[in-house]
């Protein structure tokens, strides 16, 4: 088998890459639906204080309908007094219109509460509908610029596909199976470099005899442990904190 890794090596990053933007592509339309619902949210906050206000309007406009009433009563009993005969019914209709003026007089005063919580609403309704168009702006802001992200990683996708598949003809196709088998595998790690004499991805030690094949290449090596394919790097890479999980 062709033991020259290059191109292998350059499939394991570009598929990392690959999947490292599918998973943006995944997660970008979560982010922007928790925009949408944040939106929603404020409009909610408001259209809620333009409800209670109008509750408002409606408790008064029953109040002043029941004043109205009570002032009929009271006018009818007025007019009574003139026309009884005996001091029992006088007194009866004195009592009745002391009851419907303190009545009114009681709904009135509800009134005037309904009118001083309307103006604490109208200013709920003010400051909510400030926050409302801070927040919806900022929002916006946020759901353009992940909707360009998204934009962007599809698009640097394609790119990183179209090197995918233009490098595939380079790999001997036995090392194309066995990789992508792994891949599958092994969570989209195919690949462990050595460092010291320690497969990278499970810090596994590596036999010496193992070692010697692996920097020259005279083999395709798997690591014992977690079953990928070692590589001795030919240039400095930068170190990753990998899990003994990943095995």
């Amino acid at each position: 088998m062709d033991t020259d890794f290059d191109q292998i090596i350059q499939l394991q990053h570009l598929d990392t890459e690959i999947r490292t933007a599918e998973l943006v592509l995944e997660g970008i339309p979560r982010l922007i639906q928790d925009i949408d619902g944040k939106i929603q949210s404020c409009s909610k906050v408001v259209a809620d204080a333009k409800d209670k206000l109008a509750q408002n309007q409606k408790k008064r406009r029953d109040l002043e309908t029941e004043v109205k009433d009570a002032k009929v009563h009271v006018g009818k009993y007025k007019r009574q007094l003139n026309e009884v005969k005996t001091n029992k019914e006088y007194t009866s209709l004195l009592k009745e219109i002391e009851d419907a003026q303190h009545k009114i007089d009681t709904l009135e005063e509800g009134i005037i509460a309904e009118m001083l919580a309307a103006d604490d609403i109208e200013e709920e309704i003010q400051s909510a509908v400030r926050k409302q168009a801070q927040e919806e702006e900022s929002l916006q802001k946020e759901r353009l610029v992940l909707a360009e992200k998204m934009k962007e990683t599809a698009a640097h996708q394609v790119r990183l596909q179209k090197e995918r598949e233009a490098l595939l003809p380079a790999v001997p196709p036995q090392q194309i199976r066995l990789y992508e088998a792994i891949y599958q595998k092994k969570s989209g790690v195919a690949l462990s470099p050595v460092r010291g004499d320690f497969c990278a991805m499970c810090h596994m030690r590596i036999r010496p005899q193992m070692l010697n094949e692996i920097r020259d290449k005279a083999a395709v090596i798997l690591c014992e442990n977690c079953g990928r394919i070692l590589y001795w790097p030919t240039k400095a890479e930068p170190a990753k904190a990998e899990s003994s999980k990943s095995g």
